[in-house]
């Protein structure tokens, strides 16, 4: 049996004008408790979208259900629903595979703790062009591409009691408080975490599986090598790459592809 058969809304739509890739039908899914917005996002989406099938939902909890089953590409979620919110429900999904886009009327918050997480957003009522502005950027991406990252950062934000960083090393758990880790420096199977304290703590994990703890707006992953906490920045010396100078006097080195990303962060000319 098909799941959509028990959302109250429910609903295709194929033609449009924004030509997604004729090749692939992207399946799009609508979870929104307001049938009028559900029906002036549908609206918009077949009216200037192609090669498209959406599907309406306005129950976060049939919406899990119908996103771990049937995976779509792209799932826009409000956020301010009765059941439970947006942030809540893409806590307990088990599949994360796919493009998200929230939709909300306020909460200047939890915009802010989006915007930084490099998730995209839509305020409603939904623009057009802002809608094709989005659907464009998805259209370049690759399917979920490092959601689950962007989601774990954005709950992170979101959490005003998660200030400590655990981690386990040495048959202990260290509660770190962020402003004390400077870096984080890889060594193969090793990750090695410096503290402004100058102690070092050496963890049995490769940077990419240590990185997840260190998902907040202070760490920028500057180098294959290199996590940089951005307040312990204290000289940016030029190069190739370039290196940072860091307040404990340990460098840095940068990798040109992500120099233009920390040059924002950083506010650099």
């Amino acid at each position: 049996m098909n799941i959509y058969s028990n959302v109250v809304s429910c609903k295709l739509i194929e033609k449009g004008i924004i030509n997604i890739d004729p090749q692939i039908m992207l399946q799009i899914l609508l979870v929104d408790d307001e049938n009028d917005a559900l029906e002036a996002l549908e609206w918009k989406l077949k009216n200037y979208i192609e090669n498209v099938e959406v599907s309406t939902c306005n129950s976060p909890i049939k919406a899990i259900d119908i996103i771990n089953e049937e995976k779509p590409d792209v799932v826009f979620l409000d956020i301010q629903m009765p059941e439970m919110d947006g942030f809540t429900m893409i806590e307990k999904l088990d599949n994360r595979d796919f493009n998200l886009i929230f939709t909300t009327a306020h909460d200047e918050f939890a915009l802010k703790a989006i915007k930084v997480s490099a998730i995209d957003y839509l305020l409603k009522p939904v623009d057009k062009d802002e809608l094709l502005e989005a659907m464009d950027k998805i259209q370049k991406s690759k399917k979920g591409d490092l959601l689950e990252n962007k989601l774990q950062l954005l709950l992170n934000n979101l959490n005003d009691n998660n200030d400590k960083i655990n981690i386990s090393a040495d048959g202990k758990v260290y509660l770190l408080e962020k402003d004390d880790v400077v870096m984080l420096k890889s060594d193969k199977s090793y990750t090695t975490i410096f503290l402004k304290s100058e102690q070092q703590i050496l963890v049995s994990k490769t940077l990419k599986e240590v990185e997840k703890k260190f998902l907040f707006p202070e760490f920028f992953r500057v180098h294959n090598s290199y996590l940089v906490n951005l307040n312990h920045v204290k000289e940016y010396l030029k190069g190739l790459g370039g290196e940072l100078i860091m307040t404990n006097g340990l460098t840095a080195s940068i990798s040109r592809n992500r120099k233009a990303e920390l040059f924002k962060r950083l506010y650099l000319d």
